[in-house]
C-alpha cells in the first residue's frame, strides 16, 4: 500500500486515517523515525509497564522455579539469607 503524506509547516505530517486505524495510532502517539537505505522508516514506539521486583517477589520466583529437591533447598537458604521467611512467601513447596 502506498500512501502520500504532505509535509506541513514546522515539519508536521498527517498520517492517513486508515493507517492510523490499522496500526492503532492515537493522537499524541510517540513515533520513531529511522534513516534506512532508500529513505526514512517511521514506526510506533511501544512502551510496556515494567514490574519492579520486590524481595518478596524475587523470593517467590526462586522458590517456584526450583525443580529438584536440591534446588528447592538452595532456594530456601537463599530466601532466608535475604532476611525473609519462606513460609510467608506464596509458593508450591517441593517434596523432599
Amino acid at each position: 500500500m502506498t500512501e502520500y503524506i504532505r509535509m506541513g509547516k514546522r515539519g508536521t505530517m498527517v498520517v492517513p486515517a486508515d493507517l492510523r486505524r490499522a496500526y492503532g495510532l492515537d493522537e499524541g502517539e510517540m513515533l520513531v523515525m529511522e534513516e534506512v537505505a532508500g529513505g526514512l522508516l517511521i514506526k510506533p514506539v511501544r512502551a510496556y509497564e515494567v514490574e519492579v521486583y520486590t524481595p518478596e517477589r524475587t523470593a517467590e520466583f526462586m522458590l517456584n522455579n526450583a525443580v529438584t529437591a536440591d534446588e528447592y533447598d538452595a532456594a530456601l537458604r537463599d530466601v532466608r539469607k535475604m532476611g525473609l521467611d519462606p513460609g510467608a512467601i506464596p509458593h508450591q513447596p517441593r517434596p523432599a
